[in-house]
């Protein structure tokens, strides 16, 4: 009987358990600590992360230092994939297309006056070869009075013809020939 007793108060305590066993959570005070303690974390990693941005390094890119030297060879190498004024047919006098690239070359000349240039005139096949000669001469020195309007001294300047000894395209088209009518800046 006296285990029937024990059998009877388990079977009635063991709901009453399971019901306390589950009501059993963080109190109001061990929510309340937790949030506190949230933050303050969240406050901490607030603050390292402001005094990291304070204390980073600012970087960026960096321009190397060049020589003078190393200036002018640069600017020569950008000048020289414009060094070349087109012509048009049996005529001398420079097409107002290519005033920027003469300019460019002006104040190059200009910055720098040890340096040399030569203005080589040249023509397509057509007429004498005295005639081309002159042509060309014509377009170099066509050229050079440009470049002196613009400020480059007359000695820093060399004229030369080849006339239509040098083409730069071979051929008997119109496109051809008006590639080989053209006046080139070659720096000595």
């Amino acid at each position: 009987m006296q285990f029937n007793k024990v059998l009877k108060g388990l079977i009635i305590a063991l709901p009453l358990v399971t019901m306390v066993a589950c009501k059993s959570g963080p109190t109001a005070e061990e929510l309340e600590a937790q949030k506190n303690a949230q933050a303050q974390a969240q406050a901490e990693a607030e603050r390292l992360a402001a005094e990291a941005r304070a204390n980073q390094v600012q970087t960026g890119t960096v321009e190397p230092m060049l020589s003078p030297a190393e200036k002018m060879k640069m600017e020569m190498q950008a000048l020289m994939s414009e060094q070349t004024v087109y012509f048009d047919f049996d005529r001398s006098t420079v097409n107002a297309d290519f005033y920027a690239i003469l300019d460019k070359h002006a104040a190059f000349l200009a910055k720098n006056p040890g340096q040399s240039v030569v203005i080589e005139g040249h023509c397509d096949s057509r007429g004498t070869p005295e005639y081309n000669i002159a042509l060309g001469e014509l377009r170099a020195k066509s050229v050079q009075t440009y470049l002196l309007n613009a400020g480059v001294s007359t000695s820093q300047m060399t004229v030369v013809s080849y006339g239509e000894e040098k083409p730069a395209v071979n051929g008997s088209t119109e496109s051809a020939f008006a590639k080989n009518r053209r006046g080139v800046l070659v720096y000595q």
